[in-house]
């Protein structure tokens, strides 16, 4: 009998989870630890933060959908991982045991990194759903106090799409209030230019978010690296190619919502040789611990190398159809080790992303996410809006129902597809 033990339940653990459920053999045993008792559709973070979503909208819990397909359930997180007895120490103190790991925690959010920043000062974020809940609150007292707003990503973010996405909705949402001139929009970001994404460009990224925010209104700053925040005052070094600092900026605001840099979970990064300086997982090509062949790893907790050196460091995004080319590779080389075999799978690393802009969206896609790129393009339209919608309601679905149906293959490209298609491109 094989006991499988997963370390997170977003959207890479649930997808890892149910698919060993149903791909391993029958006597195998497979439980999910995490941080709380639900489960939480991060891409609908924005929405919450302007009020489209209510929390209850986005959250399920996990022991109701988990038990349903006879998984096993803690809420009470990991403290210590013994990799060496293969041996987890749970938050509650208890420990458990396992043959194989999977390693799907997600980020540590690094706010300490900026003084200042965060919920817990004069920063929002919408990196889960409590901080975006919180942002709602600051959104509706802009709303009856209206001014400065800066968006953005601190330096060493590696998440973008979130801080578009929630700028080009907040204006929207801005206009739909008529507010829309009472409030200047700034977007500060670590990036070399606009539309970056921490991907070195999609596509025509650069030029068709310049022209939106052009469009919208809506001013920027790259190469920004914050040195503090201030109540009401971002405090912020431009740097220039050299990577020198050529401006200096004191910003005011009334309401600010950057991304933070990440970092990997203490419990994870204190395993020695596990993971990199930064607490991100060390994998080879298959998904494996390149320490301990018995711990895989899927999700933004996975080191990834910067795409180039900018000015300012930025990191690598991990999307959701990443996330599941990781996840299904992972179970292909796992049931290769209890043959006995060599593991054979290794992921796309495919990048998608779907940006909702309030009245349209867009659609960034590397096809694979490293140069050369088999596909490399950025689209915008309605038809992005809706796929992002359709995406929120068949992963839920897919919760629910247990299925380790991969979403981002079947109805996110078929989306893409059904739009090429359309316009006549390759």
């Amino acid at each position: 009998m094989t006991k499988v033990v997963v370390i997170g339940a977003g959207l890479g653990g649930v997808s890892a989870a149910f698919e060993l459920k149903q791909r391993l053999p029958a006597d195998s045993e497979v439980m999910v630890i995490n941080e709380r008792p639900d489960f939480q559709f991060v891409p609908s973070n924005p929405w919450v933060a302007l009020g489209e979503r209510k929390t209850k909208d986005i959250c399920l819990p996990l022991d109701t959908y988990l038990s349903k397909r006879k998984i096993a359930f803690s809420a009470a997180g990991v403290s210590a991982i013994d990799p060496d007895n293969k041996l987890l120490t749970l938050g509650d103190g208890t420990q458990q045991s396992y043959d194989y790991l999977v390693i799907c925690t997600g980020p540590k959010l690094n706010f300490d990194a900026i003084p200042g920043s965060g919920p817990h000062h004069f920063t929002q974020s919408i990196c889960t759903a409590e901080h975006a809940e919180k942002a709602f609150e600051a959104y509706q007292q802009l709303q009856q106090s209206p001014g400065p707003v800066i968006v953005g990503a601190f330096q060493g973010a590696s998440c973008f799409g979130p801080a578009y996405e929630y700028i080009f909705s907040l204006d929207s949402a801005l206009r739909a209030a008529k507010i829309r001139q009472k409030v200047p929009l700034l977007f500060v970001t670590s990036e070399p230019y606009i539309g970056h994404m921490g991907l070195g460009g999609v596509g025509d990224s650069k030029g068709l978010m310049e022209h939106e925010c052009r469009k919208r209104d809506i001013k920027w700053i790259c190469n920004a690296k914050t040195v503090k925040v201030d109540d009401g005052v971002m405090h912020v070094e431009e740097l220039n190619r050299k990577g020198e600092v050529e401006f200096t900026h004191e910003l005011p605001f009334k309401m600010s919502m950057m991304l933070p840099p990440f970092k990997g979970s203490p419990a994870i990064a204190a395993v020695p040789k596990l993971c990199n300086d930064k607490g991100f997982v060390l994998t080879d090509t298959y998904q494996r611990s390149v320490a301990y062949p018995d711990i895989y790893a899927a999700g933004v907790c996975v080191a990834l190398p910067p795409m180039e050196a900018t000015p300012v460091p930025v990191g690598v995004p991990k999307t959701g159809f990443m996330i599941e080319s990781m996840t299904t590779a992972i179970v292909d080389n796992m049931l290769s080790a209890i043959k006995g075999e060599a593991p054979k799978t290794i992921p796309t690393l495919n990048a998608i992303c779907l940006a909702d802009m309030g009245d349209k969206g867009a659609a960034f896609v590397a096809l694979p996410q490293n140069p050369p790129h088999n596909a490399n393009w950025t689209s915008m339209g309605k038809w992005v809006h809706l796929a992002k919608i359709a995406f929120e309601k068949y992963f839920m679905y897919k919760v629910r129902r247990g299925t380790s149906e991969p979403i981002y293959e079947k109805y996110v490209l078929g989306a893409v597809g059904i739009h090429r298609t359309e316009k006549g491109d390759d």
